[in-house]
């Protein structure tokens, strides 16, 4: 799923909405919508890295319609995003500034916004002034939203599915020490060798869904900060049997860590490094 949010820059609320609803009525055009929507006003001032997890008021909902699903007093948009992403190809966002998702900037102050964030692909003073065609092609080239639960649902709509009998996966997560004695590791960062890293990544799938009894594989790494506990790697495997479901699982994550160019700094209480400096 594209995530795509819509950042206030001085401007009015009739304008921000005019410019989410053609983007919204321009996405359904592709596939499904989620929209979430985040307030702040009533946060209480717990607040994350990323400013959307705690506190505030989050409502979501699907299609162009705008049909209501959730709403709630610190539900987060982490997670109404990872609800939407299993059966929406896009979602926007609104009120959540420091998203860290591609992003277009509304009001009078979209253009200086825009010089400060290498984020925002746009900026706009109200609807008139969207490019709709090169947003969309710009957003559909960044990096995804993913979850474990999106992947799964992906490879259940395999044209393939109904050989199937098995379904293995894979999730590695930021650990925050190896040892109890450790520097607990705040978050790791990760940047990949851009378009090596998705060639890469596309051909080892290919090659693990040529195996006998694989009809399926989908791998995911995200890349930029990844905060102590979330998860930074799915591998999801749709086959015949187990065996072969769990043979390709453990291999396809043992390749991906050999194959793929992707670079870790790790940052701790006590230190910051780039993991392949020390290795």
């Amino acid at each position: 799923m594209h995530v795509l949010g819509v950042r206030e820059a001085e401007a009015d609320g009739d304008a921000l909405e005019s410019v989410v609803d053609r983007l919204v009525d321009r996405l359904a055009e592709r596939g499904r919508v989620g929209v979430v929507r985040y307030d702040s006003t009533i946060a209480d001032g717990r607040q994350t890295r990323e400013s959307i997890t705690l506190g505030g008021d989050v409502t979501y909902d699907l299609g162009v319609d705008g049909d209501w699903t959730a709403s709630g007093t610190g539900l987060s948009v982490a997670d109404a995003l990872d609800s939407l992403a299993s059966d929406c190809e896009y979602a926007v966002v609104t009120g959540v500034p420091t998203l860290q998702s591609p992003s277009i900037a509304v009001g009078t102050a979209a253009a200086s916004e825009s010089e400060a964030d290498d984020t925002i692909l746009a900026a706009v003073g109200g609807p008139g002034d969207l490019d709709l065609d090169t947003l969309v092609r710009d957003l559909e080239a960044a990096e995804p939203h993913e979850t474990l639960e999106s992947l799964v649902a992906r490879v259940k709509r395999s044209p393939r599915a109904d050989r199937a009998g098995a379904i293995a996966t894979f999730t590695g997560r930021v650990r925050a020490k190896d040892s109890e004695d450790d520097a607990r590791t705040q978050y790791l960062e990760f940047e990949k060798y851009e378009g090596v890293a998705d060639e890469r990544m596309a051909a080892l799938e290919a090659d693990l869904e040529a195996r006998a009894d694989v009809f399926d594989v989908e791998l995911y790494h995200r890349t930029g900060i990844v905060e102590d506990g979330e998860d930074i790697v799915f591998v999801v495997v749709l086959a015949g049997h187990r065996e072969e479901a769990f043979r390709t699982v453990e291999d396809g994550i043992n390749r991906l860590k050999d194959e793929v160019p992707l670079f870790k700094k790790e940052v701790t209480v006590e230190d910051e490094f780039w993991v392949h400096e020390r290795s």
